[in-house]
Formats: C-alpha cells, structure tokens, sequence
C-alpha cells in the first residue's frame, strides 16, 4: 500500500502523516498548540545515542510529559517552525535548536518512544519533501 511517512509544510503549517495500511494522507492543523507547557528542565550530557553525547530537554504539562534527548550538532532552522505549536514542537525547538535523537512522550492515553536508528549527512532533493500528486487527503479524525 505504500511506506510511512510524516511532511510538515511550512507555508501551510500542516503536518501530514501517511500510514502503511491506508491510501489515505491525513493532515493536522499546526497551529492547533497543546496544554501549556508548565516546567521546562535541561539536562545536560545524560546519555549517548549513535555516538552523540546527548541533552535531555523535559517539557511538563498538565497531564503530559515530554522528554527530548538531542546533540547541538544536528541543529535545525528554527524560525521554519514557529508556526508549528502542534506536539510542543517550536517550545521544544526554541530550547534545543536540534533534531531529537530520542522521544518519549507520555500521555494519558499512550506512551510513545522514538529512537533514531542511523544519522546520516545527505542532500535531499526538494521532491523528498512534496506530497504525492493525486493522493487522497483528509483532516486527521482527532
């Protein structure tokens, strides 16, 4: 059926997700933030993943805790991202400046871990970052 995936478009601030089992591309509204974030603690050099010694950026919400673990190395623009207040993405941004090497974010509904399994320095053609012409879109059902 196809391979997952997630683009965010800056000049729509949308993020879209594509599934393996489904055709269907859903898209969520950027600007749409979540709770509050109401404690934000830094940690520095806790632990190494792929090599990097990495940070631990805690981000804390009513019912929600977020923990981001990344190398200034792997910096990223951040101004493309103001707009994106969906997941705490541009309150974690505007602290770390850099990609996550690892995720955890714990919810009241779900526990989700993500881990980088490889970096590697590449060009990427702008095509990488389209959606697919003709794909069947929708508003993610949240």
């Amino acid at each position: 059926m196809g391979a997952n995936f997630k683009i965010y478009v800056n000049k729509d601030n949308k993020l879209y997700n594509k599934f393996a089992d489904s055709e269907t591309i859903f898209w969520s509204d950027g600007g749409l933030a979540d709770e509050p974030i109401l404690e934000t603690i830094h940690n520095k050099n806790v632990a190494e993943i792929l090599g990097y010694k990495c940070d631990e950026l805690i981000l804390k919400s009513k019912s929600k805790t977020e923990k981001y673990y990344f190398n200034s190395k792997l910096g990223v623009d951040v101004k493309l991202y103001a707009r994106h207040l969906f997941g705490n993405w541009y309150e974690y941004l505007q602290i770390a400046k850099a990609l996550p090497l690892k995720m955890v974010i714990d919810d009241p509904e779900f526990t989700m871990t993500s881990v980088a399994m490889e970096v590697e320095t590449m060009k990427l053609d702008d095509r990488e970052f389209q959606l697919p012409l003709n794909a069947k879109i929708e508003k993610s059902p949240q």
